[in-house]
């Protein structure tokens, strides 16, 4: 008889996020958006019939996911779990607050965080080890989209803290979200406008290379803080003696020097990769396509740029997960973004608030990430062998 051995990931990441939902505080009952509140577990949330289905809801998926080896199985009951939790914490919540009581608070707790972060670790060792092509990430991803938006909306959430701050800033949250793209996007299709550029010409003269490279890395080593700084003495004397740049936007403070700054990061990975994916192109192709008769211009363009493409498009998909990082910092010198939301929530020591700009800073940087890496992936298919 086969001796069943269970998978080690899905055991690991199974048994925290049952530990953790039944063994750890489940919400934190708040005042207001500023006290710390009282840790609750589970039981004290919630009670009764919906006590116990939610329970079983979260914890049946759970404990499958732990058990089977079959990665597809356990990628499911892990999404299930997921939405489980998240369905119990709108639940708890809205069992908590009191009527037409807008101030009292119910914030995620520690065990509701894990057992929701071990969840989605689960499905995504589960869709790792499935390999799956890129179309079907992508269709995942969008899914996974879906229904986040359609909760959300939904109103489940409405007394959920964080949800409850985005209401209150919802017109601005827009706004900000729209900066934070421009500044990350932006400063990325300028980068890339430069920097194709200098990495061909980097690539067709070595002696440039060497010193091109060298003044990027040096960028790469000014924390972006300092460079924020940095860049704003000189912007600020640039307004003083030409006074119509204020009328374009440009100044010490604001999006000015995030821009910059965030170009000027942006630069190294693209130039570098472009150098890199131009190098890596065998000399067979191109001594064929020369045999062929094609000009030394027809060989960059036809054959050198389509295979070193998805080189080139990794150095992007590099610029643009860490833009959208980085632009949360802009917040410093008045560049907006969603990093308002962080700092001044960290002002107010107000914690959902800083929630409300960190986690969609990051989910923006995972669906970059998973998109520009599909991308990659379906270009290096398309390469000839």
């Amino acid at each position: 008889m086969r001796r069943y051995r269970p998978d080690l990931p899905g055991m690991v990441f199974g048994s925290v996020a049952l530990l953790a939902l039944f063994g750890l505080p489940f919400v934190i009952e708040k005042a207001n958006r500023i006290v710390p509140g009282v840790a609750l577990p589970l039981s004290q949330a919630l009670s009764g019939g919906a006590l116990l289905l939610l329970m079983a809801a979260c914890a049946v998926p759970l404990l499958y996911a732990a058990l089977t080896r079959r990665a597809a199985l356990r990628g499911l009951a892990a999404a299930v779990a997921v939405v489980a939790i998240a369905y119990t914490l709108g639940a708890a919540a809205t069992a908590l607050s009191p009527l037409d009581n807008h101030v009292v608070r119910i914030a995620p707790g520690v065990g509701c965080w894990l057992a929701l972060a071990a969840a989605a670790l689960l499905v995504i060792d589960a869709v790792a080890q499935l390999q799956l092509p890129a179309l079907r990430r992508l269709v995942l991803l969008a899914l996974a989209l879906a229904v986040l938006m359609a909760g959300l909306v939904s109103g489940h959430f409405d007394h959920v803290s964080m949800w409850r701050e985005y209401l209150a800033n919802a017109d601005r949250f827009v706004h900000e979200c729209n900066r934070h793209l421009l500044l990350s996007v932006g400063s990325l299709v300028a980068a890339v406008s430069v920097g194709l550029p200098l990495g061909l010409a980097s690539f067709h003269r070595p002696r440039w290379r060497q010193a091109i490279l060298t003044a990027l890395n040096l960028v790469q080593t000014i924390p972006s803080i300092a460079l924020y700084g940095i860049l704003m003495a000189p912007l600020a004397a640039l307004v003083v003696a030409f006074p119509s740049l204020a009328a374009l936007g440009i100044g010490g403070i604001g999006y000015a020097p995030a821009f910059i700054a965030l170009f000027l990061y942006a630069l190294l990975p693209i130039v570098a990769n472009t150098v890199l994916g131009l190098l890596q192109v065998d000399a067979a192709v191109i001594e064929a396509a020369r045999g062929m008769g094609l000009t030394a211009g027809q060989v960059l363009v036809r054959v050198r740029w389509p295979l070193a493409l998805p080189t080139i498009l990794t150095g992007i998909r590099v610029v643009l997960v860490q833009n959208i990082g980085l632009a949360a910092v802009a917040a410093l010198v008045g560049g907006g973004g969603l990093g308002t939301f962080i700092f001044q929530g960290i002002g107010q020591t107000a914690t959902d608030l800083v929630l409300l700009g960190a986690l969609p800073t990051v989910a923006l940087a995972l669906v970059a990430g998973v998109v520009l890496d599909a991308l990659v992936e379906l270009l290096e298919r398309r390469r000839p062998a």
